[in-house]
């Protein structure tokens, strides 16, 4: 069975969702039946050609196709022939696309293959939803998920449990929660508590992680230290002098220790799917304070493992009930609890695995 995965964006969380996907795809014992192509696009700041390379198994196999986040008409023909080229080259059994732009342009390339196949479409968060854009882009951004579902069919398959309910108005859809490899984020795990509680985000600088409101609660708590971990083009927006900004970071190594070094992981993301930070933030036995919204609700256990709130104005008592240590410990626990139940890779992996031999 040959399965080819399109991507645009392979960055940030993604990046790590599809490197893991590789190490289990990639796997001597499963590669044996199953053929496993990842096309991708190189054009993010934060996307290194050779460290995919060294850092994705070899048992799968890379190729890069040139594709853009925005609309651009010109580009999104040439991309959608370059794909259907390389679709046309490899001759798959399973085509699955992910993120909403592979989604439109994936399915472009399929319908001129002249030849059914399995289609599955895991959008990682809708562009519908996001909320940097006006009320009518998020009205064409509907009409065309809806349209292409209805034209070009396939199965939706949510990367979390809000998502497949929006998934479900749109079409047919299944459920394969995102993961993550819990062993390996467990390995940077080393009890730590600062002087100064330590509130700490990992993600890339735009618009959907709202970095506008993280700096605004950085203000209203000088008390504490912030930490961005992580660069990206509204950096100009964080302001707040008890926030440390980390820049790019391409270790992984380095990364989760920095993740490991904060106290309490805070997303403030304006849309998500089902954010992978998050859940190696809970890897990491991190008490977790979201955003209330799709994605954030699907991870975090609310006073269990973590708070989740809608205005600022509700982050004081939650901040003094996690100056506790014994309480951050304990939700700590809880988290990496959840994140063995729900969001393990290999678990979810098998899922994906079970779905494609249907």
């Amino acid at each position: 069975m040959k399965v080819v995965h399109v991507i645009e964006a392979l960055g940030g969380g993604v990046y790590t969702y599809f490197r893991d996907l590789s190490t289990f795809f990639g796997d001597d014992e499963i590669n044996q039946n199953i053929e496993t192509t990842i096309i991708y696009s190189g054009n993010r700041k934060e996307i290194d050609a050779q460290k995919i390379k060294s850092e994705f198994s070899d048992g799968i196999k890379l190729i890069q196709v040139n594709m853009v986040r925005e609309l651009s008409p010109f580009q999104d023909l040439k991309s959608a022939y370059n794909l259907t080229k390389e679709l046309k080259k490899i001759n798959p059994d399973i085509i699955h696309l992910h993120s909403s732009k592979a989604g439109v342009l994936g399915r472009v390339a399929y319908f001129f293959l002249f030849k059914k196949k399995k289609l599955y479409y895991t959008p990682h968060g809708y562009s519908f939803l996001r909320t940097d854009i006006s009320s009518t882009f998020r009205t064409i951004y509907w009409t065309i998920e809806k349209n292409f579902q209805r034209f070009f069919g396939g199965t939706i398959v949510a990367c979390g449990d809000t998502e497949q309910k929006i998934a479900q108005k749109l079409g047919p859809a299944k459920l394969v929660r995102n993961g993550i490899d819990i062993v390996s984020v467990q390995e940077h795990y080393k009890p730590h508590q600062n002087e100064k509680l330590t509130i700490g985000i990992m993600a890339r600088i735009t618009a959907a992680r709202n970095p506008e409101m993280f700096n605004q609660i950085a203000l209203k708590f000088p008390d504490f230290n912030f930490v961005w971990i992580g660069d990206g083009e509204l950096r100009h927006l964080i302001t707040a002098p008890n926030i440390r900004i980390t820049g790019w970071i391409l270790d992984r190594k380095t990364v989760l220790k920095e993740l490991n070094n904060i106290d309490i992981y805070m997303q403030t993301s304006l849309w998500e799917g089902l954010p992978i930070a998050v859940l190696e933030a809970m890897a990491l036995q991190k008490p977790v304070i979201a955003t209330n919204i799709i994605g954030n609700k699907d991870a975090i256990l609310h006073n269990k493992t973590g708070f989740l709130f809608t205005d600022i104005s509700e982050l004081d008592g939650f901040f003094e009930t996690l100056k506790n240590p014994e309480t951050r410990t304990e939700f700590g626990e809880n988290a990496l609890a959840r994140c063995h139940d729900l969001f393990d890779k290999n678990q979810n992996f098998k899922q994906l695995l079970t779905l494609y031999q249907e």
